[in-house]
């Protein structure tokens, strides 16, 4: 069972510019007593539950509260690499279209409201490192192509010396380009929804308030009333009520959720601030890194870089993390980012030089100079889908989390969805006729749901840890053994 999020934390490049505004913020002095929602967490998942809240003229008099357990964004949205990019051939297509739309939503977002993010769309350069990993991602780019074309057309495959040399890649035997890939500061998105929010009076935001306990509201001895709170959230500054809680807590689930334990598992990463070789040119794309200098493909490395003008502190970082190859310390089931993981580091420090056509001034270089080297806590769930909607024997709780280290492109939507469903349920309408919806219109796939059938099937499957010893890749790989490990119980 996961932790609550530690209080001293290692220092994350994206908190060195912080909202003063959010720092330390309390909408108002002493914890309402009572709200008709309350969001546990946030960061994307939970900003963008309370942004949807707010827009939706079904919620104009319900009172939203937001707890957080550190300061605002603080957690792995916080901490994350600064990648938003949809992954459209290692899954099904109804997933692959969802992360689409979800990075085009949170790129319309920033552009109507010119927010200061540093977001740049870019093409996203995902390499192989090994023969088979390569043919594998081949195979997977002419199955979409052939199954889903219209998403097909936003990737290609390169596998010839001078198409990869000309996008920096030094010795991977293929690679394959995206062009739906976004480069942000996510931390500055993040507050920027937090402070409209505030400032407009949609939302009261509680920081450095934890929830160590929900337990369901007995104030009547026949139960909560239809229209009365459901549920007392217990904190160290006092209880609150509310009738519904939304759960953006990703990683740190089953401190609430006992039940939750194996399906959203934490994991320790990794991440870097790396300054660039003097006189290096500005790279074009992100990149992922697969199979890497040996490591294990189930776990990428990942770089994007921020710019060199135009932005406070440009100095074009190498937003550099995974490091899994170097770790030194345990991996899975860690809730604490006080800890780093010097193996790790260290790998990050010195792989760009023989990952990466660098250029500029490298000779005798064997590490770059970080500016800063964090950890995150990210929720890898069991089947490798992020479970969203009701949680089932629990009335008016519901959760959106489980993202496997995959959040950027799927919590806005998830968010909007779960949003979605709650006020639905309030306005009479079943939640299987709103989930059936959801999914029809492509708002959300039928994966991502959470059912006593998913659950029920999760149960017989690999845990987190063994699949991390067995190397699966991809969540087609995992759903076929899924699906084999669930018939032979059947």
């Amino acid at each position: 069972m996961a932790s609550l999020p530690t209080q001293n934390s290692t220092a994350s490049f994206w908190h060195s510019e912080p909202s003063h505004f959010l720092l330390g913020h309390r909408t108002t002095p002493d914890l309402p007593t009572e709200a008709d929602i309350v969001i546990v967490g946030s960061g994307i998942t939970g900003a963008s539950a309370a942004r949807f809240l707010a827009e939706d003229a079904r919620a104009k008099r319900l009172r939203v509260v937001m707890l957080d357990a550190r300061e605002a964004c603080w957690c792995a949205t916080g901490r994350n690499g600064g990648h938003c990019q949809p992954l459209l051939f290692d899954s099904t297509p109804d997933v692959a279209a969802f992360e689409l739309r979800n990075y085009n939503a949170v790129k319309s977002y920033i552009k109507k409201h010119n927010v200061p993010c540093e977001w740049r769309s870019l093409t996203g350069c995902r390499t192989f490192w090994t023969e088979p990993l390569a043919k594998a991602a081949a195979d997977d780019v002419r199955d979409l192509k052939r199954h889903a074309p219209e998403l097909g057309k936003e990737v290609t495959v390169i596998d010839d010396e001078e198409s990869l040399r000309r996008h920096r890649v030094n010795g991977a035997p293929g690679a394959t380009l995206s062009a739906c890939a976004g480069s942000l500061w996510p931390y500055k998105l993040i507050a920027f929804i937090l402070e409209d929010l505030i400032k407009e009076g949609h939302l009261n935001l509680q920081t450095k308030t934890p929830v160590t306990k929900i337990e369901p509201c007995t104030d009547d001895p026949e139960g909560p009333a239809p229209t009365g709170p459901r549920h007392i959230l217990h904190t160290p500054r006092g209880t609150i009520k509310a009738r519904h809680v939304i759960l953006a807590t990703n990683a740190y689930t089953s401190h609430l959720l006992p039940e939750f334990a194996d399906l959203i598992v934490p994991e320790r990463g990794v991440m870097t601030a790396l300054l660039p070789p003097a006189k290096s040119k500005p790279l074009e794309d992100s990149y992922g890194f697969v199979g890497a200098l040996g490591g294990n493909p189930i776990h990428d490395d990942y770089l994007n870089q921020r710019p060199f003008s135009g932005v406070p502190n440009p100095a074009g970082h190498l937003m550099f993390g995974g490091g899994y190859v170097g770790k030194k310390l345990n991996m899975i089931g860690e809730t604490d980012d006080s800890v780093l993981d010097e193996g790790s580091a260290s790998y990050l420090r010195e792989a760009l030089l023989k990952l990466l056509i660098l250029g500029g001034e490298t000779g005798g270089l064997k590490e770059l100079k970080m500016t800063h080297q964090w950890s995150g806590i990210w929720g890898t769930s069991k089947d490798h889908h992020p479970w969203v909607g009701a949680v089932p024997s629990r009335p008016g709780v519901w959760l959106a989390g489980g993202y496997s280290g995959h959040g950027m492109p799927n919590g806005t939507l998830c968010g909007k969805a779960v949003v979605e469903m709650l006020l639905a349920q309030e306005a009479g309408v079943a939640i299987d006729d709103v989930q059936n919806r959801l999914v029809t219109d492509g708002n959300l796939p039928q994966a991502y749901i959470i059912t006593q059938d998913r659950i029920e099937r999760c149960k017989h499957i690999d845990s987190v840890q063994v699949q991390d010893r067995k190397g699966i890749v991809g969540i087609r790989s995992l759903d076929a053994m899924i699906q084999a490990q669930w018939n032979t119980k059947l």
